[in-house]
């Protein structure tokens, strides 16, 4: 007696994807990346264990979508790092995935041609080469875990991890971030709340066991042992901002009602900013202030930056792209990073000469 299929109703393919054993294989490890990822990692956990006195500042492309432009502004970032390290500790923002509130481009893995073609293991390979070259510079990338599955392919080669606004409370990402082997900022809510992100650095903080990938391919359990350093980041919610001295102090209310360190890193960007791209160097200053006037528990910021300023539509026909501009979330430009950056080590630089001592 044949049975009516119950499965994959509204599944059209099964499309062959490599495991994340044969994506490293075609992009491996280097030991000077390998170096710079292993730095970065203990830098910033330096940074929230209060043992490493600079200020964060994650900075970079809302999304990668042209490699070339990518890279480009890896090198002049990685040049400016260099000459203000005394003062700041630079990572560069490496953003492939993007979540869509409903519709739209959903990044450079998912969609690496931008037309629709979804080459996904394209995007997947292309993607560890770029971070492996950001790498190869000397530069410590950050990402947003999004896909449970990506960091698979390529964690070996990131710094720092962001759980979103819209993921936070998600068990799947929690459970994720619990295996880590990178910091992870969890974001407050897109209403603004606080409660998922504490929520879910408490989770991650804890073991866990779920179902995922291992390197092969294979379906496995995957048993972690928690990460210590999951922390908050501030990107506002709700049609208002959550960077000024109120919102931070209750902030760390938050925090030590839970029972977690004050470690907090403000977006500029989102609803800090009410996604005016020319605002965020105005976040930024009063969160700079605020670190030179004392406080304590802002260990960074989060900017949203590229060669030109502001964003663009994707054209039907690519060749039309201006180069070095985002196509998601608009930016603020190159000179207006470089002098930022430059302000706020001069800014700094005493307050955190003090702290070494």
């Amino acid at each position: 007696m044949s049975h009516a299929s119950t499965e994959n109703l509204n599944v059209a393919a099964f499309d062959h994807m490599p495991s994340p054993a044969e994506i490293k294989q075609r992009v491996p490890l280097t030991d000077s990346a390998a170096r710079v990822v292993t730095e970065g990692r203990r830098t910033l956990s330096r940074l929230l264990d209060r043992q490493d006195p600079r200020f964060l500042v994650i900075i970079g492309p809302c999304s990668i979508h042209d490699p070339s432009a990518g890279l480009e502004y890896a090198r002049r970032l990685r040049q400016l790092s260099e000459e203000l390290s005394d003062t700041l500790c630079i990572v560069m923002r490496v953003y492939f995935e993007k979540p869509r509130t409903s519709t739209g481009w959903k990044g450079f893995i998912n969609d690496p041609r931008m037309d629709d073609s979804f080459h996904i293991e394209e995007g997947m390979e292309r993607g560890r080469r770029f971070l492996h070259d950001v790498a190869e510079f000397g530069l410590p990338a950050a990402t947003e875990a999004l896909d449970p599955i990506a960091p698979q392919y390529y964690g070996d080669l990131v710094s720092w991890t962001a759980i979103g606004a819209r993921t936070a409370e998600s068990q799947t990402h929690r459970e994720m971030a619990s295996g880590l082997s990178t910091p992870v900022g969890f974001k407050n809510g897109t209403d603004g709340s606080l409660d998922a992100a504490i929520n879910g650095v408490l989770s991650a903080a804890s073991p866990h066991s779920f179902l995922g990938l291992n390197e092969q391919g294979e379906v496995a359990i995957i048993r972690t042992r928690g990460n210590k350093y999951g922390h908050l980041v501030l990107r506002g919610g709700g049609g208002q901002p959550n960077y000024d001295t109120v919102a931070i102090s209750l902030a760390e209310q938050a925090l030590a009602k839970a029972k977690l360190p004050a470690n907090i890193i403000v977006d500029c960007s989102h609803a800090n900013s009410m996604k005016k791209p020319e605002l965020q160097p105005l976040v930024m200053r009063d969160v700079v202030n605020q670190v030179r006037n004392g406080n304590r528990s802002i260990v960074g910021v989060m900017i949203e930056s590229f060669l030109e300023a502001g964003n663009q539509p994707i054209p039907a026909n690519l060749a039309d792209l201006r180069y070095g501009c985002s196509v998601t979330d608009a930016c603020i430009g190159w000179d207006t990073t470089e002098a930022l950056l430059r302000e706020t080590a001069e800014t700094l630089r005493a307050t955190v000469a003090a702290r070494s001592e």
